[in-house]
């Protein structure tokens, strides 16, 4: 019974976080926040998955931002995740249709838990029409000339909308602009996004190698925005038993808290950890892992989750 409570108050705190701001204002609302395979992952049947396959109501979605504009009645998704039918479900139920035109989907690279949703627009599945999808050079290139991507294109699924390095998209009252990170490229290349209000701005970094291969110093991202969500895929090393995690370069969580350890609090209250592994003990919001991660002013990206631009 104990377990049942604790599991309840983590899904609806899960839902209700949020920072109050004006009615109008627009906000992310966290739409999903583990590594691409989802939790639990697929043949993944050890004791830290098992939870998640018994009880429904603990399974996380992949790292996915719904980004809502109550004045210009917009709404867009970050992300096209395997998750996207349940997510852009979840994205209706906070922002329904009957008022908010879904007005683009913007994509960091092509890993399958960052793209493959898109096939749920085909005409097997929604047949939509026209949806606006935001990809830099060589990911438009890579969906425009593969299938089954192409397909959505042949029959005007999607409409690719070409991004440029450092080149902002102004999006009524937002403004949204990719920038390159290291990561591994093998089909497209990898970015992340600034993301701006009238009021606040975030970060959003789901993949990148480790922080010194960034040209941009980490701390100085973080001083830049009020809300940085990135990169945790691993809370330490050794967390995968018998691998060598030097061939998987995320940043550990581990290392991003001993990189950020001379900012002061609020700072540190930024970072927001997104992209866990099925194997990141932050999953378990009773682990130790996430109570320390917590007592050092750092936060834990939940599904539901609303900060205010």
């Amino acid at each position: 019974m104990k377990t049942l409570i604790i599991i309840f108050t983590y899904v609806i705190s899960s839902i209700f976080i949020s920072i109050s701001a004006a009615e109008n204002d627009p906000y992310l609302y966290v739409l999903g926040v583990v590594q691409d395979a989802g939790y639990p992952q697929t043949a993944c049947y050890e004791k830290h998955c098992m939870p998640g396959w018994e009880n429904p109501l603990l399974r996380r979605g992949a790292a996915s931002l719904g980004l809502i504009d109550p004045s210009n009645n917009k709404k867009y998704i970050f992300e096209a995740t395997p998750n996207f039918p349940d997510q852009l479900y979840r994205l209706e139920q906070e922002a329904p249709s009957s008022k908010y035109t879904l007005n683009g989907i913007f994509l960091t690279h092509a890993h399958i838990g960052h793209y493959a949703g898109l096939m749920f627009l085909g005409h097997e599945a929604a047949g939509a029409s026209n949806i606006p999808v935001y990809a830099m050079p060589r990911m438009k290139k890579y969906l425009a000339e593969n299938g089954p991507w192409s397909q959505l294109v042949k029959y005007k699924n999607i409409n690719l909308m070409p991004l440029q390095n450092n080149e902002p998209q102004i999006l009524g009252q937002l403004e949204v602009t990719p920038f390159l990170v290291p990561h591994r490229d093998e089909y497209s290349e990898t970015v992340g996004y600034l993301i701006k209000g009238p009021n606040k701005s975030a970060l959003f970094i789901p993949d990148i190698n480790k922080w010194p291969q960034w040209q941009t110093k980490l701390v100085d991202a973080i001083k830049s925005v009020d809300y940085a969500f990135i990169d945790a895929t691993f809370y330490d090393d050794g967390e995968l038993p018998g691998r060598d995690m030097s061939k998987i370069p995320h940043p550990f969580v581990a290392e991003t808290m001993h990189e950020l350890k001379l900012i002061d609090a609020t700072e540190k209250n930024k970072v927001w950890f997104i992209h866990l592994n099925h194997t990141n003990p932050l999953l378990n919001p009773e682990s130790k892992e996430s109570k320390f991660v917590k007592s050092q002013g750092f936060n834990i990206s939940v599904e539901g989750l609303k900060l205010y631009l």
